[in-house]
């Protein structure tokens, strides 16, 4: 689908997407990208300001003031890291020898990367297929090889998350059936929905899930009860949330709907 065909409605998630990404979007530059008249791009930008996703200025837009806006991976890894650890660990154990998983980006799956080489390096983890459409995951997987087999998929690069979207991450990953897909995300709400700030990811997750015969969620705290623009996916029985961090009422409530939408929730700080 070319961008002049768009429906309305993802043309206008992209162009929040891309106002968040690059701080400013210009009018005339939006009608070119997506192939249609500065009316309409006025026009949708009115919807967006409307609903709290963009700022409009003369002949542009800006990001919402304190809105969320997507980081690159080396900034937010050392972020509550020791909660990251705590998830990467528990996750991993989950994992067992022989089977295949597809392994997304994100600072959360980084931290099960490394659980997964500890394991291991420690002899309790072999015969394991990793297909992964990150950069910085694989190499952080090739320490573990020949027990970890990493396998890229194809794709093209986006830098902020090192990895690899459409063209091609989608195509690549639809030829497979994996045993198990371990995926992070940006907000997981009380209706089950998986969502991500960036649309490009959020396309390649949906991928994931439909390749794979169970779910793995990777996510603190601090994302249940969250709601962004890309929908990955809705949790059922065949999800499993590892989550960590102080618990809130929010996410006490996020995690009771979960299991009642049969998910299963598990807290790997819990005592």
């Amino acid at each position: 689908m070319t961008d002049a065909s768009l429906p309305a409605e993802l043309r206008r998630a992209r162009i929040a997407e891309r106002v968040r990404e690059d701080g400013v979007l210009r009018v005339a530059e939006a009608a070119t990208a997506f192939g249609v008249s500065e009316v309409t791009i006025r026009a949708d930008l009115v919807q967006l300001e409307a609903a709290g996703l963009v700022r409009r200025v003369h002949g542009s837009a800006l990001p919402v003031p304190g809105g969320p806006r997507e980081e690159p991976v080396e900034r937010v890894s050392g972020r509550d890291a020791a909660t990251k650890r705590a998830i990467g660990r528990r996750a991993a154990s989950l994992v067992e020898g022989g089977t295949s998983v597809l392994l997304d980006v994100g600072s959360t799956t980084l931290a099960v990367a490394h659980a997964l080489v500890d394991r291991a390096e420690r002899g309790d983890l072999d015969e394991l297929v990793v297909v992964t459409n990150g950069l910085t995951i694989a190499l952080a997987l090739e320490a573990a090889v020949p027990r970890i087999t990493v396998v890229l998929t194809g794709g093209t690069l986006r830098p902020l998350q090192h990895s690899l979207v459409d063209p091609g991450a989608s195509e690549s990953i639809a030829g497979l059936h994996v045993d198990l897909a371990i995926l992070g995300c940006n907000g997981l709400d009380a209706d089950g929905r998986i969502t991500n700030l960036n649309l490009a990811e959020a396309e390649v997750k949906r991928a994931m899930i439909a390749a794979s015969a169970a779910q793995l969620v990777v996510a603190d705290v601090g994302k249940l009860g969250a709601r962004h623009l890309g929908l990955v996916g809705v949790a059922g029985p065949a999800t499993t949330l590892v989550t960590a961090g102080p618990w809130t009422d929010a996410a006490a409530s996020t995690a009771a709907s979960l299991a009642s939408l049969g998910a299963r929730v598990i807290r790997a700080d819990a005592r």
